[in-house]
C-alpha cells in the first residue's frame, strides 16, 4: 500500500510538473524587438561585468547614420527575476560565486516562453566572468541577432502579401516574403521596387538581376558599382537631376556567406540622394542562381527622418533573407556537381 501511494505522489508530480511545463511554453514572449533582460546582482552590474555587457552588447549598430545600441539592455536583480520578465524574448542570466561548480556559457531556446533565446554565463569571479564573455562575446551577440530576424522571418512568412509573392514566383521565379502593405511601384525586365509608405517612414526593397560573368561579381566593389548603375537609372530623386547611391564617404560592411545553400555576399552600409538631403541605411544580399547563370539582389533601405532606424532596417532584413529560387533542387544538383569535381 505505502509503495502504491508513493507511485501515485511521483505520477502526480510528474504530471504537475509536464502541466507546468506545457503552459509555461503556450506563452508567448514579451517586450519590444531589441530588448534584452540582463540577469545580474546590482554589485555585479556596477563592476566588470556589467561593464563588459554594456560595452558590448549595448554598443552601436553598425551601418546606422546616428548612434543606436545594438540591444536596449534592462538589468534586473535575481531576486527580481520573476514570471513578468522570464518571458522576455531575450535573457542573459548571470551567475558569479565562488561556489559555481562548472563555469561556462550555454544557450538553450524556449525556457519560459516561445520564440525566445537564452544565454547562462557562469563563472566562479570576475576574471573568470571577463575571459568567458571576451571568448563568446561575438557567438552571443550573434545569437540574440538570429533570433530577432528568425521571429520576423516567421511571422512574414504567416501573414505576408500574398500578391507580390505570386508576381515575383510566377514572373521571375524568385521567392521573396512582405508583409501586407507591400506593393510594387516599378516593375521592368530586370528590376522589381517593393514599397511601403506611411507619412513617417519608407521601407522598400529592390530585386534586380544580371548574368554572372566571373567570379570578380562577389566583390564589394562590382557589387556597389553594379548597384549604382542600376539605382542611377530606375530611382529618381524628388528634385530633377537627383538619385539614389551609395553613400561612399562611410565604408560599407562586407561579407561573403552561404545563403539557401548558394554562394552569396551581404553589404551593408548608407545610402544617399545624389543632389538632394535624403539618406538612410541599407541591406544587400546578393545570391548566385547557378541554374540560370544569373545574380539576384534583394537590396533593402529605410527612410525615418528623426526616427530611430535600427529596428526598421531589421524588419527589412528580415525580408531581404527570405529570398528563395523556387526550383533551388536544380541549384543544389549543379553546387553538388562542383564541389564532386573538386
Amino acid at each position: 500500500m505505502k509503495s502504491l501511494l508513493t507511485t501515485l505522489a511521483l505520477v502526480l508530480l510528474l504530471y504537475s510538473c509536464s502541466e507546468s511545463g506545457k503552459q509555461m511554453m503556450n506563452k508567448n514572449i514579451t517586450g519590444k524587438a531589441g530588448e534584452l533582460v540582463i540577469v545580474i546582482s546590482n554589485k555585479s552590474w556596477d563592476d566588470i561585468p556589467g561593464k563588459l555587457l554594456r560595452q558590448t552588447l549595448a554598443q552601436p549598430q553598425l551601418s546606422l547614420p546616428q548612434d543606436e545600441p545594438l540591444f536596449d539592455l534592462i538589468p534586473v536583480p535575481h531576486e527580481a527575476f520573476k514570471e513578468i520578465f522570464q518571458t522576455t524574448r531575450n535573457i542573459v542570466q548571470t551567475r558569479i560565486s565562488p561556489i559555481v561548480e562548472n563555469p561556462g556559457v550555454t544557450f538553450t531556446d524556449n525556457i519560459w516562453a516561445y520564440p525566445q533565446a537564452t544565454v547562462q554565463i557562469n563563472a566562479r569571479n570576475n576574471e573568470e566572468f571577463e575571459k568567458l564573455f571576451t571568448e563568446n562575446s561575438d557567438k552571443i551577440i550573434g545569437y540574440f541577432l538570429k533570433a530577432e530576424r528568425d521571429r520576423m522571418t516567421v511571422n512574414y512568412h504567416n501573414y505576408h502579401d500574398k500578391a507580390v509573392r505570386n508576381t515575383l514566383d510566377q514572373k521571375y521565379d524568385i521567392l521573396l516574403t512582405v508583409p501586407p502593405g507591400f506593393q510594387i511601384s516599378q516593375e521592368n525586365e530586370n528590376f522589381v521596387w517593393l514599397r511601403y509608405e506611411t507619412p513617417e517612414i519608407s521601407q522598400a526593397i529592390f530585386v534586380y538581376w544580371f548574368p554572372y560573368t566571373s567570379d570578380s561579381t562577389f566583390t564589394l566593389n562590382y557589387l556597389l558599382n553594379k548597384r549604382d548603375s542600376i539605382l542611377r537609372a530606375n530611382v529618381p530623386g524628388p528634385t530633377e537631376g537627383s538619385f539614389m547611391a551609395t553613400e561612399r564617404r562611410v565604408d560599407p560592411l562586407f561579407q561573403v556567406l552561404r545563403h539557401n545553400r548558394n554562394y552569396a555576399a551581404e553589404i551593408r552600409g548608407l545610402w544617399r540622394v545624389q543632389n538632394d538631403f535624403m539618406g538612410g541605411p541599407f541591406i544587400l544580399l546578393a545570391e548566385l542562381d547557378a541554374y540560370r547563370q544569373r545574380v539576384v539582389v534583394a537590396d533593402g533601405y529605410v527612410y525615418a527622418p528623426s526616427k530611430d532606424k535600427r529596428n526598421f532596417i531589421r524588419q527589412v532584413e528580415a525580408m531581404v533573407y527570405s529570398m528563395a529560387f523556387n526550383d533551388q533542387d536544380k541549384n543544389d544538383r549543379l553546387n553538388s556537381q562542383a564541389q564532386m569535381g573538386n
